[in-house]
């Protein structure tokens, strides 16, 4: 491809010195193969003849300089401009992987990263990309990677809008699950952002509450019911793997009764039909001699019924009392945790029924997608821009005006 630099250019089209202001001259004439766009069905590449400049005055300490055209690419990067903005959309937008892209494109899986996370980067900063009135803000825990022989896990943060009204928005992604990630990231925005966050969503997570506590201490706290149905049917599972141990001395093996009943515990009654009632009660009734069990299955249901109610001022009395219930010296040791974790999540848990926000769009934001395509991610700033192009709704409409980083 040949530049305004030909042999023959007049001195006026030469760019000007950056320093003395005079016209340049042509240094040297070196040819950049780049990856373009595919052409019928090929790897096609373009051949730039890239211009280095040199400054003729003696005196001027300016040296040389490479002219650079962004309409043909982007400085340091080894695919065109057009080819680049492909690449993102195809990886960002669309959630194809790298790998298959570079093999469109006939060029190393590095050339097409790097340029993504150029493109991408200019993409997902944008400032217009957050909305500028945010009434809930969910927070959530993901496992990023595995490391080393034993495999150390690694979390981040997803924080989400989850704002009613509007489909959510996975806002950006911060290391680790401790409160500093959240609160850095919270307390880095506008005040009048903050200030019109009225719900802080919640998993029964400690480090998330005090987020909220310290950056946003006027939001109401909402526990999540995805987490508290989950805590209460973990809880019924140990109850059952200690009843398992303590009546047969082993764990839970195919024949043994509450083994083969633990699917059906999890499992909500109205999807349990007569012959897997019957099937349930009879095996509990085989393994369970002090129906412990039971008195566990009975508090996830009853704790599940919170969720059933519409009055606010209705089901904080129904939580507080049986906070109390559970907490009774009879109940079976995990039952009596389980009442603890709602009088200490007490307010937490009944103002769902004032806010009605969940954390269940936070969990289904599509993040996990993004790691299996990748077959697993090992560097942090990679993953945030691949899973904010993909779930954190950029406008794309900005996409053929940004300039790449």
């Amino acid at each position: 491809m040949n530049t305004p630099l030909g042999n023959n250019a007049n001195v006026d089209t030469r760019p000007w010195c950056h320093r003395c202001g005079g016209p340049s001259r042509v240094k040297d004439r070196d040819a950049v193969v780049l990856a373009d766009l595919p052409c019928f069905g090929r790897p096609a590449r373009l051949v730039w003849q890239k211009f280095r400049l040199c400054c003729p005055d003696g005196d001027c300490e300016m040296g040389s300089w490479t002219w650079e055209d962004p309409r043909i690419a982007v400085a340091r990067q080894a695919m065109t401009d057009r080819a680049g903005r492909w690449a993102t959309w195809q990886v960002g937008r669309l959630g194809r992987t790298v790998a298959e892209v570079a093999r469109e494109l006939g060029c190393d899986w590095h050339t097409v990263n790097d340029t993504v996370l150029s493109y991408g980067t200019a993409l997902v900063d944008h400032p217009d990309r957050i909305a500028a009135v945010v009434e809930a803000l969910g927070l959530d825990e993901t496992l990023f990677c595995r490391r080393g022989e034993r495999h150390r896990q690694e979390f981040v943060t997803s924080i989400v809008d989850v704002s009613p009204n509007r489909p959510a928005q996975l806002l950006d992604v911060v290391a680790g699950r401790a409160a500093s990630g959240p609160t850095d990231w919270i307390n880095a925005r506008p005040e009048s952002w903050r200030a019109q966050i009225r719900w802080g969503v919640l998993d029964l997570s400690g480090p998330y509450r005090k987020t909220f506590d310290d950056a946003l201490p006027d939001a109401g706290q909402v526990a999540d019911p995805f987490h508290v149905i989950k805590l209460a049917n973990h809880k019924l599972d140990e109850c059952r793997r200690r009843v398992q141990n303590e009546t047969l001395g082993h764990r839970g093996r195919k024949d043994d009764p509450l083994y083969r009943v633990r699917r059906l515990l999890t499992k909500a009654p109205e999807r349990i039909d007569e012959k897997g009632e019957a099937k349930l009660l009879g095996l509990l009734d085989a393994g369970d001699p002090k129906g412990e069990v039971r008195d566990a299955w009975h508090a996830k249901e009853v704790v599940r019924s919170i969720y059933d109610i519409d009055d606010a001022a209705l089901a904080e009395q129904f939580v507080c009392e049986l906070a109390i219930d559970l907490q009774h010296e009879d109940r079976p040791i995990e039952v009596r945790s389980l009442g603890r974790t709602l009088a200490r999540w007490f307010d937490e848990i009944t103002n769902w029924h004032k806010a009605f926000v969940s954390n269940g769009p936070t969990e289904a934001i599509i993040i996990e997608r993004i790691k299996r395509i990748g077959f697993g991610f090992r560097s942090l700033p990679h993953y945030r821009i691949r899973v904010l192009l993909y779930a954190g709704r950029p406008n794309w409409d900005l996409f053929p005006t940004i300039t790449p980083r």
